[in-house]
């Protein structure tokens, strides 16, 4: 009895975790949008988690909460490496061509390629339930939407690149989320395991940054950028991964990856208003089948027990 009752409180702190990333990663686009406006994007992005990593780890180590072994490091690199590198960092060098709404549109679909990659890994050998199908049809349909609604700039090869590069960065994070759920192992301390994978996917951003920024955009930065740096350290980062991380240890992986119905519609709505992105019937219709997709999968998890 007293096992189901933590288990109770650990699932009602996991869903609360999860409201908070719906509610802050829908603002952190527009807040990337502004910050790698006048700043290199892979510095910045790298100066956001190598910040927000280390003031995580300096917090548990003053409070004596910091036992790290060997394979904790290695086995929380990886997905650091893989989400906020490869995944969340690369996007701010794509939000430089393409809308901040239209990334988030992208990433939307971060459910559909978790349940192509535990499919085509092998993880998961059940048969899927006909709404998991029903799902990775519309979320195809929300992909061949995107590019339609997008025909006219995608001339430019600039923004073809950073559509395509969203779409790569979408997979990646989707990856280190699988990873994540059925390969992590060692401390069981959720903020420690937060902390490592931000500081070790900061690092690998700004080792990206040696090789593809431009340091004398350093002599411009604004302070809007600077802002939206402080709070993307504090908000986007300490704060909302640390609760992304908790709700995909506690929940199932098709429940943790809810997020991705509410941060599109915030990130499109302050794109639209303060940012004068594009806003066309054919977005919405390509928000909604991405949307109905992740809600199919969901659906369709759900019914299979979950996981």
């Amino acid at each position: 009895m007293e096992s189901r009752s933590i288990s109770e409180t650990q699932n009602l702190w996991a869903y609360a975790a999860l409201a908070v990333v719906c509610l802050l990663w829908g603002t952190t686009y527009f807040a990337l949008r502004i910050g790698v406006e006048t700043f290199p994007p892979f510095l910045f992005s790298g100066i956001r988690q190598v910040a927000a990593g280390g003031s995580l780890l300096l917090g548990l180590g003053l409070a004596g909460k910091l036992k790290i072994t060997r394979t904790d490091v290695l086995h929380q690199a990886i997905p650091g490496i893989l989400m906020l590198a490869l995944g969340n960092g690369v996007v701010g060098w794509c939000e430089r061509y393409i809308p901040s709404g239209l990334a988030a549109l992208i990433l939307s679909l971060i459910p559909v390629f978790v349940v192509l990659i535990n499919y085509a890994s092998g993880l998961d050998r059940r048969r899927p339930h006909r709404l998991i199908i029903t799902g990775l049809f519309l979320g195809c349909v929300g992909i061949v939407l995107i590019f339609r609604d997008n025909l006219r700039d995608l001339a430019r090869p600039e923004y073809l690149s950073g559509m395509l590069i969203t779409f790569f960065s979408c997979l990646i994070w989707a990856a280190g989320s699988v990873y994540t759920k059925h390969k992590t192992s060692g401390s069981s301390n959720v903020l420690q395991n937060a902390a490592l994978q931000l500081f070790f996917g900061g690092l690998a951003l700004l080792l990206l940054s040696l090789f593809l920024d431009d340091y004398r955009e350093l002599k411009i930065v604004t302070v809007p950028s600077i802002w939206a740096l402080v709070y993307l350290i504090v908000f986007g980062s300490v704060v909302g991964y640390s609760c992304f991380v908790y709700a995909l240890k506690h929940l199932p992986i098709g429940v943790s990856s809810l997020y991705a119905y509410i941060n599109p519609f915030i990130a499109i709505l302050l794109g639209y208003f303060f940012l004068q992105e594009p806003l066309t019937g054919v977005t919405f219709l390509a928000l909604a089948a991405a949307l109905s997709g992740v809600y199919c999968i969901n659906k369709g998890y759900g019914k299979m027990g979950g996981k």
